[in-house]
């Protein structure tokens, strides 16, 4: 398609749109860039959605066109079937317990998350939309029969959420149970399905878990206690007894507990001896073995347990990575698991209960490369300025160097740097001869609760300054090029780039800001209604005369004129979180103060990238970024 130019008013360089991508300021892409990322851009993983219902196959989810697509495997290591061909990607999918044909789909349209449940047809492939088409849905769940459908739905402007009911084969059924403000979701079914169990967010470490009686809307609170608690993952016992839950009840560090969903009786903790965070728990169809994984320094680890004894389970040595989708069969007598690792993408795999055999049922292309040269990362701590020790990640060229460096820091900002494979992080340090580091700083989740705390509210810049303590590491690393560091990240980690381009321009050469925050201010004016409460919570309230204040000496926009590095901006125009406001205004900032400032923005895209041309585009415009700012290629 040929594009057309477009003049802004002032002053910008040319608009350049092809297609639904939209350009300013970033070079024509040699085709020499093209021809080296071609490899690594077709490298693909699948996940484990769920054991088909009967049990002889599994659902996957991967990447064979433009996008995430439904597929199902029938036995060990046989040819993928493709089963949805949507112009979107395909996100939450839930297949019936019952019926091998009927699974429901969470679908949106342009990154918009205004997502809709649906309900595919695997025999015929139509699709039919159980929602009421506006507002945002949450995951759906089945019934245990099979029979009825149940989802929260938040109106299209403000922030109630109602629940739904509904059975798929009469559309008249659909019957709003309840009404409330806030993130809500529903985490499961009781027996006999005449209630829900659902689950209120406040914050990552702040929730609660409720029973809602469906024939009288009334709602009461399980959980023992008001004081704030997380609650990350919930299974709930087959007799509807008992719930398994992945919480931190209050200490520094989530636990697996059992509680009672009765009477309030004192929480038990299952992990005792465990030193690591517990992440998620699953539950076998009859109750009789647990599984739950932990999160070591950003790894995972496997557990499985017989509940009546609670005695240990054998599961097969696994290799360093990071664990998903951990389900059991409908037998109970298999586990599934996505494994995920830094240099092997996601693939899919089961072993029998009370086997340490591991059976690998899909083997993800990764363009032709050779997987022994991808470079696994070392796992570090430096100091911070006040002493405490940053947790990171480091993927280090082969050779001496000294080589530049990328600092990659993730968003959230409750969130966590783990060793997944990323092509772009091989074709980084293998190709252009850098050394990526990710850092957690503080403020990230995975390493308890005073670590997660510490940069809220009036703290946000001490995050920021652990940025500056990793460039005093970089500067002590002989085979690092100080010199020559830039720092890239997405959404909060956009924010992050910003400000360290402000703080430290003159320890930096550039910077990739992608869907990040400009100016807490406009962003929580600015971002869908049922997000603001949530923000708010982790950056503070705007209203609040003092905050204001805090976020006009924080907030980038504010101080534009301090960032002296090229800068180059990415940003979905249908973003629900991060509006493309915030990327606008600050490539306009940039550039008044007569800084460079590239601009990419996709018209069909949300909070990140998720169609195959798209993403290409963005990784080859990085590359490109990336050798002018280290002056050439590394």
């Amino acid at each position: 398609m040929l594009g057309f130019l477009v003049t802004m008013a002032w002053g910008a360089p040319e608009r350049v749109q092809v297609g639904n991508l939209v350009t300013e300021g970033v070079p024509e892409v040699p085709a020499t860039v093209r021809e080296r990322l071609r490899q690594y851009q077709n490298a693909r993983s699948a996940s484990l959605v769920d054991f088909d219902a009967s049990g002889g196959s599994v659902l996957v989810t991967t990447r064979f066109g433009e996008t995430t697509q439904l597929h199902r495997v029938a036995s060990p290591g046989a040819a993928r079937t493709q089963l949805t061909f949507f112009d979107e990607p395909v996100y939450t999918v839930v297949p019936s317990p019952t019926d091998r044909d009927r699974v429901l789909l969470l679908r949106d349209v342009g990154g918009s998350e205004e997502y809709q449940v649906v309900l595919l047809d695997l025999a015929s492939g139509r699709t039919t939309t159980l929602s009421s088409g506006s507002g945002r849905c949450g995951d759906p769940v089945w019934s245990s029969d099979g029979r009825q459908v149940a989802w929260i739905q938040s109106d299209p402007e403000g922030t109630t959420r109602r629940a739904f009911t509904m059975d798929p084969a009469d559309p008249a059924s659909r019957t709003e149970r309840w009404k409330g403000e806030g993130a809500w979701s529903v985490a499961d079914w009781f027996p006999g399905d005449d209630r829900l169990m659902l689950f209120q967010y406040v914050a990552a470490d702040d929730g609660s878990i409720h029973e809602l009686t469906l024939a009288t809307g009334a709602v009461r609170q399980l959980n023992p206690s008001k004081k704030k608690i997380s609650y990350h993952d919930v299974a709930l016992a087959p007799d509807g007894q008992s719930v398994y839950v992945v919480s931190d009840m209050g200490e520094d560090r989530a636990g697996l507990w059992r509680m009672s969903t009765g009477k309030k009786a004192k929480p038990e903790l299952l992990s005792k001896g465990v030193d690591a965070e517990v992440e998620d728990v699953v539950l076998s169809d009859d109750g009789a073995l647990l599984a739950f994984t932990t999160n070591e320094d950003g790894r995972s680890r496997l557990m499985l347990k017989r509940v009546d004894g609670w005695s240990d389970v054998p599961v097969p040595d696994l290799p360093p990575g990071v664990l998903y989708g951990v389900d059991f069969d409908p037998s109970g007598q298999n586990v599934g698991l996505t494994l995920n690792r830094a240099a092997a993408p996601g693939d899919v795999y089961t072993f029998a209960v009370g086997q340490t055999s591991l059976v690998r049922w899909t083997s993800s292309e990764v363009g032709g490369l050779d997987p022994a040269t991808f470079v696994e990362p070392e796992m570090f701590r430096y100091p911070a300025k006040d002493g405490l020790q940053i947790p990171a990640f480091v993927y280090r060229p082969r050779g001496e160097g000294p080589h530049p460096v990328l600092i990659n820091i993730h968003g959230g900002p409750e969130g966590q740097s783990r060793p997944y494979f990323s092509s772009s992080t091989q074709f980084w340090v293998n190709e252009l001869g850098i050394a990526v580091v990710y850092p957690n700083v503080r403020g990230s989740v995975g390493f308890g609760r005073a670590y997660h705390q510490a940069d809220n509210g009036l703290k946000r810049k001490d995050s920021v300054a652990d940025i500056g303590s990793l460039l005093d590491w970089i500067g002590t690393q002989d085979d690092l090029d100080a010199g020559r560091v830039a720092v890239i990240g997405g959404s909060y980690g956009g924010y992050m780039v910003l400000a360290s381009l402000e703080d430290y321009a003159d320890r930096l050469v550039g910077g990739v800001d992608i869907v990040g925050v400009s100016d807490f201010k406009t962003f929580l004016a600015n971002t869908k209604d049922y997000r603001r409460d949530l923000r708010r919570v982790e950056y503070g309230d705007e209203r609040d005369p003092k905050i204001a204040a805090f976020f006009d000496a924080i907030s980038p926009l504010k101080h534009a004129d301090r960032i002296q590095d090229p800068l180059f901006v990415v940003q979905g125009a249908n973003d629900p979180r991060v509006p493309a406001s915030e990327a606008e205004q600050i490539v306009a900032a940039v550039r008044a103060s007569g800084q460079e400032a590239w601009y990419m923005l996709a018209l069909d895209e949300g909070h990140g990238f998720r169609k195959k041309a798209n993403s290409d585009a963005m990784a080859e415009a990085i590359v490109l970024f990336l050798e002018s700012i280290y002056g050439g290629t590394p």
